[in-house]
């Protein structure tokens, strides 16, 4: 029953768009673009500023493909995967009965790693604007990421925090492959710079109860506080939104909230952090930043006023990763023009793909790919909450140095 509905949503959905043209636009083809984004579980922050970001990006293209006299427009929609593994690979396989040829997401490297496995076969070009995992990073896969991997952010923040002067690091991760990738970038980096970590295992996505993961992350710090000094350590969080709750217990302890800590990108401009004024609070006593894809300052006259729409429409800024979803969109679109909205070969598809690419700067600057059909480069900007009268925001308040 669910399936019918959701179909006939889709089908109702097409035929306002169809109505929504100009009746002077003529074309012949509508090409949908599947978005996988999780709008209502971990993570949503993320996914429902992605979601605005394809169906402006939509707009903006549609305009441009009319004004070319361009025989094709697109037509993006959305599932709510709810950063759910399952529900990611159904929902990709649907995509491929529906014979999509372009998927932009899922948005984490746990859901990206469950659709892998036949995401070649089904000859349909998949665009994550954010998963960083490296265990990910393989060539001539069907599979692209507009953002830096984790080796990238990983050094970039090790360098931040070791030129600040800390010499130790309690490390400690979600059990997902983006969470524990950063957790080994970072730590690698960190003791590449002369610093000392303590790696902790992954906790459970599914827990509830942090108090385990809290008493060994304070038996570790005591430990390296002994060597090093509380203000030469510090804790570093890779995790989403059920960080909060890590936190809330870590603000009750005298050890875990007296000393600095970071964070990885997934909790970056996250409303469930601001919910909580005792995760404020301590986010703001204990200095925790962490780091979001950067967005250059030479490139602000044409991210900033798609920044704005979609602030306007969804309420939450948006950052680069959802910024680079609108990015993905125009690459989709690039690409089609210069197949003519052909998709049936698809060899041809993802060597146009990687073409656009390399030859097209988005709004968030150079997309230039690796081997692996990765972001080639990036910089980090770093984020934390500060309050302003009676409320908490995020705000940036740093750039790393790469």
């Amino acid at each position: 029953m669910k399936k019918i509905i959701r179909s006939t949503f889709v089908l109702f959905a097409f035929a306002l768009f169809l109505q929504s043209c100009d009746k002077k636009d003529k074309f012949q083809t509508v090409i949908p673009v599947k978005g996988l984004f999780s709008l209502t579980g971990n993570w949503s922050s993320l996914g429902i500023t992605s979601k605005a970001a394809l169906e402006l990006a939509a707009e903006d293209i549609n305009l441009y493909l009319s004004d070319k006299g361009a025989n094709f427009r697109l037509y993006p929609t959305v599932d709510d995967t709810q950063l759910d593994t399952k529900l990611a690979s159904e929902m990709f396989d649907k995509a491929k009965s529906d014979k999509i040829s372009f998927v932009i997401g899922p948005q984490s490297s746990a859901e990206l790693a469950a659709i892998k496995p036949y995401s070649d076969a089904a000859q349909i070009i998949v665009v994550s604007q954010s998963s960083t995992a490296g265990s990910l990073a393989i060539p001539n896969d069907a599979i692209f990421r507009f953002c830096p991997s984790d080796k990238i952010e990983g050094a970039a923040i090790a360098a931040t925090i070791a030129k600040r002067g800390f010499k130790g690091l309690v490390t400690i991760a979600r059990d997902d492959a983006g969470n524990k990738g950063l957790q080994s970038a970072t730590s690698d980096a960190f003791r590449a710079k002369g610093g000392e970590t303590i790696n902790l295992p992954a906790y459970s996505t599914t827990i509830t109860d942090y108090s385990a993961v809290i008493a060994s992350m304070k038996t570790q710090l005591t430990s390296m506080i002994a060597t090093h000094g509380a203000d030469k350590v510090g804790v570093y969080l890779a995790s989403f939104d059920e960080g909060v709750e890590v936190m809330k217990l870590a603000a009750l302890d005298p050890v875990l909230s007296n000393v600095k800590w970071f964070g990885g990108d997934g909790v970056v401009l996250s409303t469930a952090f601001l919910a909580s004024a005792n995760v404020a609070d301590f986010i703001i006593k204990t200095g925790f930043f962490a780091p979001s894809f950067g967005l250059p300052t030479a490139m602000e006259a044409k991210w900033k006023p798609v920044a704005a729409r979609i602030k306007e429409k969804t309420g939450t800024e948006p950052d680069a990763f959802a910024l680079v979803a609108y990015d993905a969109m125009w690459n989709i679109a690039y690409t089609l023009e210069a197949t003519n909205g052909n998709t049936i070969d698809f060899a041809k598809l993802k060597s146009e793909f990687v073409t656009q690419a390399n030859g097209k700067d988005g709004i968030v600057g150079t997309k230039t790919l690796d081997a692996a059909g990765d972001r080639a480069s990036g910089t980090f900007d770093y984020f934390s909450i500060v309050k302003e009268g009676n409320a908490y925001v995020w705000k940036l308040v740093g750039k790393s140095d790469n």
